[in-house]
């Protein structure tokens, strides 16, 4: 069985795609685009290595309908990848993935037989995206490689905020650069003054 480098695992969300999802955050990027939204993702170092059918028995084990992987870079750990999104597959689980490459750079470099849609293309600082969700910048595409979630797409992007029972925020979502620091502004300065925050 083959382990993935994840930076983050957060099963049951509702804001990385439409459903309920486990969003999967890879660890490494060779990318790296300039104004990315986790950086922390491009070392290799760091997160923790998981089965991949772990990953699948997470999903499955919260009720949720499919897996988004985003990064750091999810192609660049291109045969655990495929082999999670084959597992995926069997077990009836939709999968989104996120990925700097264009779907043409994939196609020659990666399998992408268990991928349902494709969000595709750099994070372009100079090109912010203000009108369609789940994208940051305007040369991102939705190449959809199945009908599955055609027409399933969020009207608007969403924010999820969890606090665990050490203090510790965890969000998922996406927030433009303007709204996280309007919103890091309101919790950061409280929270951080008790020593809370993270």
């Amino acid at each position: 069985m083959t382990n993935l480098q994840v930076g983050r695992l957060l099963s049951g969300t509702t804001a990385e795609g439409p459903g309920r999802r486990t969003a999967v955050w890879t660890q490494g990027c060779s990318i790296r685009c300039v104004g990315c939204i986790n950086p922390h993702l491009f070392t290799k170092r760091g997160g923790q290595s998981v089965p991949v059918s772990a990953v699948v028995e997470a999903a499955i084990d919260s009720g949720d309908e499919g897996l988004t992987l985003l990064g750091g870079e999810p192609f660049d750990q291109s045969t655990a990848i495929a082999e999670l999104c084959a597992i995926a597959q069997d077990a009836g689980l939709g999968v989104i993935a996120f990925s700097g490459y264009t779907h043409a750079e994939l196609a020659g470099r990666a399998d992408l037989s268990g991928v349902d849609l494709l969000v595709d293309g750099p994070y372009v600082r100079e090109r912010p995206e203000g009108r369609r969700p789940l994208v940051g910048s305007e040369n991102q595409r939705f190449v959809h490689l199945t009908d599955r979630y055609v027409g399933q797409l969020p009207w608007s992007n969403t924010v999820e905020v969890r606090v665990g029972p050490d203090g510790a925020i965890n969000l998922a979502g996406f927030l433009r650069d303007a709204d996280l620091e309007r919103f890091s502004d309101g919790i950061g300065r409280r929270r951080l003054g008790r020593g809370r925050a993270s």
